[in-house]
């Protein structure tokens, strides 16, 4: 490893950068809606929120401007607080926090919001050093269609109401740590045991509320937990909603935990309904920058 350079999780900075130059990451806290997008991640021939962002940087730092994300999510799928790590160089460092938030905002879509810049040690990154992750699932009901709160709801029109009580006692057998095999995708899930790695996660907190958001009624699910396997918060929301319509009784759930398999579980509800909300970093890593 050449002279000066910190040994980190994220791939290491190319090779026209210095390598003593590298001395802390910038943090942004982004929010966006997924409508128009493949997903965080870049695709060959799709837009995504990473390539709009990447773009953004790359025209203020006049460099390529590789970002790791706290979470990859899905096409559709909305963010809160979707945080992304950049290795910055001293005289970037320098720069004014509020001028470089400035003008990403005059070079950002009005569907993606730069919420916040941070600072931190060169060694921290928004995905590995994250903590936990929390998202929501919002869903309507009823023959009112929900306005403001359209395009991150899933709206359920021939459903006059959903059993939250049940949808919460379902719900309580997903807590602790468990192989959430019958809640991925069945493909990826075969991947990752093609390569070796698990597919067990651990969720610290699911819970199914009633909420009032804009005027509007909705049921939510919120689930965080350190790590989640592809569709595994969509596929939890299509199975909780079963039980709620009435579809299944509340021990279901822990039998499609057990089983396994894909098919043991509920449908995968639509990407739109789900937002990335939350990311836990250990107390004092992020120093807002101004």
């Amino acid at each position: 490893m050449p002279p000066g350079w910190v040994r980190c999780r994220e791939a290491w900075p190319p090779r026209w950068w210095s390598a003593w130059a590298i001395v802390a990451r910038y943090f942004l806290w982004l929010s966006y809606l997924g409508t128009a997008y493949c997903g965080w991640q870049r695709q060959p021939n799709d837009m995504s929120v990473q390539q709009r962002a990447e773009e953004a940087l790359a025209t203020i730092l006049r460099r390529p401007t590789p970002l790791t994300a706290a979470g990859r999510t899905d096409a559709g799928v909305n963010a809160l607080a979707q945080y992304v790590s950049l290795p910055v160089t001293r005289g970037e460092l320098e720069r004014e926090g509020r001028r470089l938030v400035s003008s990403l905002v005059a070079l950002t879509p009005d569907d993606l919001s730069v919420r916040g810049l941070y600072k931190a040690d060169v060694s921290f990154s928004a995905r590995f050093d994250a903590l936990e992750r929390g998202y929501r699932y919002r869903v309507a009901c009823g023959s009112a269609r929900p306005v403001l709160s359209w395009g991150h709801t899933w709206w359920l029109r021939s459903v006059a109401d959903l059993d939250v009580d049940a949808m919460g006692e379902a719900a309580s057998a997903l807590l602790g740590e468990h192989d959430f095999r019958s809640f991925c995708k069945a493909s990826s899930a075969g991947l990752l045991e093609a390569d070796g790695r698990s597919t067990c996660r651990r969720l610290s907190a699911v819970s199914v509320v009633r909420a009032r958001e804009a005027g509007e009624d909705l049921v939510a699910i919120d689930v965080r937990g350190n790590a989640f396997l592809h569709n595994m918060v969509r596929v939890i929301a299509g199975t909780l909603v079963e039980v709620g319509r009435g579809h299944r009784d509340a021990s279901w759930v822990a039998r499609a935990l057990a089983a396994h398999d894909r098919s043991a579980a509920g449908p995968t509800a639509p990407a739109h309904g789900l937002t990335f909300e939350w990311v836990g970093y250990p107390e004092a890593a992020l120093v807002s920058w101004e």
